[in-house]
């Protein structure tokens, strides 16, 4: 049970191969407030260990030439459309591996295993997010090669994911013009720990209410530094920018 967000993590899968009112009132804030204090108490041992775990997987990275990137959204922004459409441009440029995080289903993973690409499934159940130990079995498991890009795909949600630190390079939020530009306001962690956004399906926007500009305001209020990409992966629009960006960030790993 991931008492930081409440989801239970039992079922993951990793792909093999009497008082009057007054005191009840006082000692009701009594218990509030040690409750609460627990609560805290246990976010801060979970995300503790994950974050041992995923140092644990950040040095794995450096020492084998990895370029790790954790892709997360909401769900039916695209992101296996996403990953299909990238390995397919970078299969010439370098080897790459990928992790699939799903609920339940491994359609995601079989999509991309049509790609050739090596791919690893994590179901998490009732889990809404991957934690840095799940991939650091799911990386013992797949074996990605020296000097590759390994991509994670994360759990469609973008509120836990932003807590979880998996041992990556870089989080990349991916935003769809089907949800509206203020999601950046509403969901601040998730595009605050990022360090790219994808603007996804922009072949839609002339169908579509959705105001490109406010969106990149209101991601820069959140997160000035961060940089943004529109693109569509099943159209291919600016799929060049993003593919170029992680061609270089794998070169700079594989000179650091």
């Amino acid at each position: 049970m991931c008492s930081t967000c409440g989801c239970g993590h039992a079922e993951t899968r990793i792909e093999t191969h009497s008082h009057d009112a007054a005191t009840h009132h006082h000692h009701t804030h009594q218990h509030s407030d040690a409750h609460d204090a627990r609560r805290l108490q246990i976010e801060q041992d979970i995300l503790g260990r994950n974050n041992a775990y995923a140092e644990e997987n950040r040095r794995y990275f450096r020492q084998h030439g990895i370029f790790a990137l954790n892709l997360v959204s909401a769900p039916g922004a695209g992101k296996t459309a996403l990953l299909t459409a990238t390995i397919d441009a970078l299969k010439p440029h370098c080897a790459i591996g990928v992790i699939e995080g799903d609920q339940q289903t491994r359609r995601d993973a079989d999509r991309i295993r049509e790609t050739g690409a090596g791919v690893i499934q994590i179901n998490t159940g009732k889990g809404c997010h991957l934690d840095a130990h799940m991939v650091g079995h799911a990386v013992a498991e797949l074996q990605p090669a020296d000097d590759s890009v390994l991509m994670i795909e994360n759990v469609g949600n973008l509120v836990c994911p932003a807590m979880f630190d998996l041992g990556e390079a870089h989080k990349v939020v991916i935003l769809s013009v089907a949800e509206g530009e203020d999601k950046p306001l509403k969901y601040p962690d998730m595009f605050y720990a990022a360090d790219v956004m994808l603007i996804n399906k922009i072949d839609l926007l002339p169908y579509v209410e959705f105001d490109v500009q406010q969106c990149i305001a209101y991601a820069r209020e959140v997160n000035a530094g961060i940089r943004i990409i529109q693109l569509s992966a099943t159209r291919g629009n600016n799929l060049g920018e993003w593919t170029e960006w992680i061609k270089q960030g794998l070169k700079q790993r594989r000179v650091a």
